[in-house]
């Protein structure tokens, strides 16, 4: 891992106190205001006795069987000038498939899996993402024969059940920091939010366990007394309260199968999206001078892009622009990023697109949706209105998307 010393983030729990119960998903991360639903753990848990107890092993036991499938996975976002580490685990040693969080590789513009046992780094590509579920499903033929972490049902999760949380704690790396803990519900349904990223998100389903979960956990495996993984670690309670939450496995596996399958879905997204490398503000607002007011009202920078290049280096670095292109329709760019195609073919902030394509485009969620349907490589014409009222057209080269 080469993370920048002073913009790293291990996303997992943030413990922070605050006035309600509440969670986080990383560092600076996700937290969870309030547990909506208590489930139903009584009867998941009649039903489980109902079945053929399963072979209780010691944690020794149990960690000799999960460890070898856990890797550790940095997320590097370019533009926001940071890395996020978190944890993953192999599903499917074959295909090289991994498991993980999908805040954990959120904004990324590379990711990378760490083998704890060999320090080994290598990169990986973002199969899909279940924005939804919080599930994200990574590849690497470099990793294939790495063991495949032995899956249980989260369905048959008891409430009193013993469990072993697995995690990259504080993204320190080597061998996995475990918790033993308890399981103490399921179907739980949890609001979070992202205090660094500013996005938030609900969680339906999860289950609650006292197994210690620290920053860096998020993607880890959550291991029963069988030594099989019933979910994925995701959140911890904040403010005093000794409760984790993960996914269950069963849920995280519909989703990967619905990623690795290639089938379309609310909040599926397969693969990487083109990027231009403008930065253009939500809205279906045809009116530049619309999106600019919208823009200010919504600006989360608070410095301007670099004067000497006409470009920004990061996010943070892009205010909205002083002056729009005389255009009454189109995408108005609110900063370009440097070393993207739109700052080689000049593009600048308060510029307006207008075409790309070969399509029109009459608001920033059309480019959006333009961009977003071409991969990385591909060759895009693009026209635009500079705020001197000058038209221009360049053909350019798609670079990758920060993940979604």
């Amino acid at each position: 891992m080469t993370p920048h010393e002073h913009n790293v983030r291990s996303r997992t729990l943030l413990s922070l106190l605050v006035a309600v119960l509440g969670i986080a998903l990383g560092v600076g991360g996700i937290a969870l205001l309030r547990p909506m639903s208590p489930g139903s753990p009584s009867r998941l848990a009649a039903t489980r006795g109902a079945q053929a107890t399963p072979r209780q092993l010691s944690d020794a036991a149990i960690r000799a069987r999960i460890e070898p499938s856990v890797v550790d996975v940095t997320a590097t976002l370019t533009y926001d000038d940071e890395t996020a580490s978190g944890t993953g685990f192999v599903i499917n040693s074959r295909a090289g498939l991994i498991v993980t969080n999908n805040h954990v590789i959120r904004d990324a513009t590379a990711v990378t899996v760490t083998i704890p046992a060999t320090g080994q780094v290598y990169p990986v590509d973002i199969v899909g993402v279940d924005v939804a579920a919080d599930v994200a499903v990574l590849r690497s033929r470099l990793v294939a024969g790495l063991p495949a972490a032995p899956l249980g049902d989260s369905a048959a999760a008891a409430v009193g059940a013993r469990v072993i949380s697995f995690g990259n704690q504080a993204g320190a790396g080597g061998s996995p920091a475990v918790a033993p803990g308890v399981i103490t519900g399921t179907g739980r349904t949890i609001q979070a939010n992202d205090g660094a990223a500013g996005f938030n998100e609900t969680l339906h389903g999860m289950l609650a366990t006292t197994a210690r979960i620290e920053p860096g956990d998020s993607g880890g495996p959550l291991a029963d007394a069988a030594g099989t993984v019933v979910g994925v670690d995701t959140a911890a309670g904040m403010g005093g309260t000794n409760t984790g939450y993960a996914i269950p496995i069963n849920a995280v596996m519909a989703a990967e199968e619905q990623i690795t399958g290639r089938r379309p879905g609310h909040g599926i997204s397969l693969g990487v999206d083109g990027f231009i490398g403008v930065i253009v503000g939500p809205g279906t607002a045809h009116s530049p001078i619309a999106q600019k007011a919208q823009e200010r009202h919504t600006a989360a920078g608070t410095a301007g892009p670099s004067r000497a290049s006409g470009c920004a280096s990061t996010r943070k670095d892009v205010t909205t622009p002083a002056t729009v292109a005389p255009v009454h329709a189109g995408a108005l760019v609110v900063g370009v990023l440097c070393g993207t195609g739109a700052a080689t073919a000049g593009i600048a902030a308060g510029d307006v697109i207008t075409v790309a394509g070969g399509h029109q485009v009459e608001s920033p969620d059309v480019l959006t949706a333009i961009v977003g349907r071409s991969r990385p490589g591909t060759v895009m014409s693009v026209t635009w209105v500079s705020t001197a009222g000058v038209a221009r057209t360049s053909r350019i080269r798609l670079g990758p998307a920060p993940a979604v």
